[in-house]
């Protein structure tokens, strides 16, 4: 983490009253709190530097909170937990698409928010959650060009080098690379990620898979390493070999 230990948040949300909520329930627990109004002074807050996560508001005024969180996505590797009112499928589906890592929707309990802010980070950076690192080395597992070290949490392809994955992309990855040449159905993806800490829900598996796919395959319309089975879910098809 940065700050010395101390995660930095930064709360985007137009209403003052809901920055000044996470503020209070955030800052007692170790956190350390900034606050952003709208895009221009998430921006200014993100160029600073020294952020650690994003909770952002998907209606942040007359803004689009889906474009933002797209911009932070491609700019930044921060994790982003969605904060928002609009209980709406279709933008709970498109928000985890285009790279959130969690989902929290209003009103929520002042506990949950940390809970799962903490649950993002320890998934984000495991060596740094403050529990004792297993004396093993961690596992390294490679198949079709790639090399995955779960206890680092890295994807690296040998033809591009290090990928940048999401905490939930890396937890599916992960998922599959332990259980190849399987067919999993969604509902069985869906118990596996609850065991990370995140709640997903039938088509957030899909577009959890298709955010995978652009990152792992050479042809993501046309995927050779995560194969849909239809009517059933999707099935890793290289073998894996631990390294």
């Amino acid at each position: 983490m940065t700050n010395a230990g101390c995660p930095h948040i930064l709360v985007v949300d137009d209403d003052p009253g809901m920055r000044e909520l996470l503020r209070d329930c955030l800052e007692p627990e170790g956190f350390k709190v900034s606050e952003a109004g709208n895009s221009r002074a998430m921006h200014s807050a993100l160029a600073g530097g020294q952020i650690d996560l994003v909770t952002l508001d998907l209606m942040l005024g007359g803004e689009n909170g889906l474009a933002i969180a797209r911009q932070i996505r491609d700019a930044h590797a921060l994790p982003i937990v969605m904060i928002t009112g609009k209980g709406d499928t279709i933008d709970r589906v498109v928000g985890l698409e285009l790279g959130a890592d969690d989902y929290i929707a209003k009103p929520f309990h002042p506990r949950e928010v940390v809970a799962r802010i903490r649950a993002v980070l320890r998934r984000k950076n495991p060596a740094e959650t403050g529990s004792k690192a297993p004396a093993t080395r961690p596992e390294r597992l490679a198949f079709d060009g790639w090399t995955i070290d779960l206890g680092r949490r890295e994807a690296v392809s040998d033809g591009h080098g290090p990928v940048e994955l999401t905490t939930a992309e890396f937890n599916l990855l992960e998922i599959l690379v332990r259980r190849p040449q399987r067919v999993h159905s969604r509902d069985a993806i869906m118990d596996l990620l609850k065991g990370h800490d995140w709640t997903p829900f039938d088509r957030s598996i899909d577009a959890l898979v298709s955010r995978l796919r652009r990152k792992i395959e050479a042809d993501p319309d046309n995927p050779r390493l995560v194969k849909t089975v239809r009517g059933v879910g999707y099935m890793f098809t290289p073998p894996v070999r631990q390294i």
